[in-house]
């Protein structure tokens, strides 16, 4: 049985270490709510529960640059933003994700704006990334209007930016193929691919086809039998020792069935990937951190740089959630991922926009 947790930091040991996030089998605020599949547990508080409002204070914490080391496919916490020991890097990237271009609603009226400070973030950082990767919904409505102001806004790093669809960017009378003409040169099938840098293998999946109007989930996400089968003969050729990380929109554990967030056939996918000693799955769709271990799988979801969503609960959908004046930032964010030399394990920051 794997392990999953909210990352939080609402303890801090010795001022600068977040305590670790123990997992139970005592009631939890998602058995009580509704119920997670897997029997994953869900805990951000030693032995209790927590609270909606103790969630909310989780996810705001999520992010607070709290650096995350991999070893053995377990995660370490080794302090937050600049505490942690300089290493010689092989390899930097930033993932960014669900920047919504054409949203107004309450939760975040201008969603360009903290795009735009994301994309500042990353061009203050000492340490440049190679490239960016952008894991689903540029866009609110997948119109060209939108990724124009996504592209120009995104275009100010000056870096190469990866895509993955998110369901908001397929929401065209074609069914993605507006999205798969800007982001899906090269390509294959309904745009999956793959590609590597300096030793490690990426994959990019698509699982966002199938959602209902109003992008309500027709149930959990699927990959589909024509994507599986590229994934295995992608993979098939590659040593056990090669890195991978995997990049797809909706998570690829089931993270809240109730409200569509997981996808249903990924277990095929992780037969194919389950030999590799380091494998990263980096995921958007859900705007909140949640992070689990399987084995020598890692998952992880990452923060919108638009808006928070709703944390898993009772209600029949999520929503956006708007939150007090001057706060937003806190609930946005980035995340940075580091393979340091003679290792293949990443190192992952997530830091929100207001730090």
């Amino acid at each position: 049985m794997g392990v999953w947790a909210i990352a939080s930091a609402d303890r801090i040991a010795g001022g600068n270490k977040p305590s670790r996030i123990p997992v139970s089998g005592s009631e939890t605020h998602a058995n009580r709510e509704g119920k997670m599949s897997d029997t994953d547990e869900i805990t951000a508080r030693a032995e209790t529960g927590v609270s909606r409002r103790g969630l909310l204070k989780c996810m705001s914490w999520a992010g607070t640059g709290v650096l995350w080391s991999l070893s053995g496919g377990v995660p370490k916490t080794l302090g937050l933003i600049g505490d942690a020991a300089a290493a010689t890097n092989q390899l930097t990237f930033v993932q960014i994700s669900d920047s919504h271009i054409g949203f107004h609603l309450p939760a975040n009226p201008n969603p360009a704006a903290t795009l735009g400070k994301a994309i500042g973030k990353i061009k203050g950082m000492t340490a440049q990334p190679a490239f960016l990767v952008h894991t689903g919904d540029v866009s609110h409505t997948s119109k060209q209007e939108q990724w124009d102001t996504a592209d120009q806004i995104i275009g100010g790093a000056g870096k190469q930016v990866f895509h993955i669809p998110g369901e908001h960017d397929v929401a065209d009378v074609d069914n993605g193929k507006a999205y798969l003409a800007r982001y899906g040169k090269g390509t294959k099938g309904r745009g999956w691919y793959s590609f590597d840098v300096a030793g490690v293998h990426f994959v990019g999946l698509v699982n966002v086809y199938g959602f209902l109007p109003g992008f309500k989930p027709s149930g959990l996400a699927q990959l589909g039998n024509d994507q599986l089968e590229w994934l295995e003969k992608d993979l098939a050729h590659r040593s056990a020792s090669t890195p991978i990380v995997v990049m797809a929109h909706v998570p690829l554990w089931t993270v809240y069935e109730k409200w569509g967030w997981g996808t249903v056939d990924a277990g095929q996918a992780f037969s194919y990937l389950k030999r590799f000693g380091s494998v990263t799955v980096l995921n958007g769709h859900i705007h909140q951190i949640f992070q689990k271990v399987e084995g020598n799988i890692t998952f992880h979801t990452a923060r919108s740089t638009a808006f928070p969503l709703t944390p898993p609960g009772p209600e029949p959908h999520f929503s956006p959630l708007k939150v007090a004046a001057g706060e937003l930032g806190q609930y946005l964010g980035i995340r940075t991922v580091d393979f340091v030399r003679r290792s293949g394990m990443p190192a992952l920051t997530d830091a929100p926009l207001a730090a």
